[in-house]
């Protein structure tokens, strides 16, 4: 076990924040004693950056309202609040698309401070850009926050480079988080260039492949129930056989290694640039364990041609949405 002490730190961006390596990443955890155990024991083991959202439940993908997944993580953090890094996001509803005007985010953030019990928070993404409302205008209001204590660093989600660009010229933006793994690299052609050009951090979420990169992932019954698979792609027809397939080849790597295919695909992750946290999903104690064990494996430079050769610019059959 890396305790504590060792767990390696990172900085997102530019404006202070040092967050763990590793984080975790809380969309759909079920509100029960297990899950709060799990959050502590990640908080013990060394994780200081939790990741959550506004709109993420706790009784499956779309069985939920707004903040429940918020109130879980500020139960579990309760007592320990100053130990932790605490990443939030607004701007998807339920009925109106994508939110990013002054009246919106006023009247978000104080949802998620209540729903968290905080009276400030980390770092704040706009979890989508809102069409309708300028990129400028978004990031006014939230450096409006920041001076009034309610935040502390600006991140933008799936955002594109020029995006980011005009974001990041009205007040500094901390981190970007996308998706970004062996499965998928797309980040790589644009937003990873910009992002060391800028100086933002870069929290790629996913970063196992929405669980194919765990090696637990054979068929399709593998496929937890609360997760809709069924939106994407990637988990259909012959896209979901080609995909075990590849991993495969992760795997046999692993082995070599020997390490886990999880913890493989997070060093590599770590590998591609210090301003890197990934931030994988679990409920379950034991996966934290086994990933903040990336953070031992090391990747020498013919183990990093060995998987640009057999997962080149990413390797997943079907597309991300």
């Amino acid at each position: 076990m890396i305790s504590n002490h060792s767990i390696l730190k990172r900085k997102l961006g530019n404006e202070g924040l040092e967050v763990s390596a590793i984080g975790l990443g809380a969309m759909t955890m079920p509100d029960n004693q297990a899950t709060i155990d799990t959050i502590r024991g990640a908080l013990e083991n060394g994780v200081t950056l939790f990741d959550t959202a506004d709109l993420y439940g706790n009784e499956g993908f779309q069985q939920h309202r707004f903040g429940d997944n918020e109130k879980l993580l500020g139960k579990a953090l309760k007592g320990r609040r100053a130990e932790a890094v605490i990443a939030t996001k607004f701007g998807i509803t339920h009925s109106q698309g994508h939110k990013g005007d002054p009246a919106y985010i006023k009247k978000s953030v104080d949802a998620s401070l209540y729903s968290l019990g905080t009276d400030y928070i980390d770092l704040y993404y706009q979890h989508r850009h809102d069409p309708n409302t300028p990129i400028e205008e978004t990031v006014g209001t939230l450096a409006d926050l920041v001076k009034q204590g309610k935040i502390r660093y600006i991140g933008l989600c799936e955002a594109s480079a020029d995006m980011i660009r005009r974001a990041h010229a009205v007040h500094p933006i901390t981190a970007v988080q996308t998706e970004y793994s062996l499965w998928s690299r797309d980040v790589e052609d644009e937003i990873l260039p910009l992002l060391k050009e800028l100086g933002i951090g870069f929290v790629p979420y996913s970063p196992l492949g929405r669980g194919f990169l765990t090696g637990n992932i054979q068929k399709i019954e593998d496929l937890s129930e609360s997760y809709p698979h069924h939106m994407y792609t990637r988990f259909q027809g012959d896209n979901f056989t080609k995909n075990v397939k590849a991993a495969a080849n992760i795997e046999k790597l692993a082995a070599k290694k020997g390490c886990t295919t999880a913890q493989l695909a997070l060093a590599w992750l770590l590998a591609q640039g210090d301003q890197i946290v990934p931030i994988p999903g679990t409920k379950r104690l034991e996966r934290v364990k086994e990933n903040i064990g990336a953070l031992e494996v090391s990747l020498t430079d013919a183990d990093l041609a060995e998987i640009e050769r057999i997962a080149p610019k990413g390797i997943a059959s079907g597309s991300r949405f």
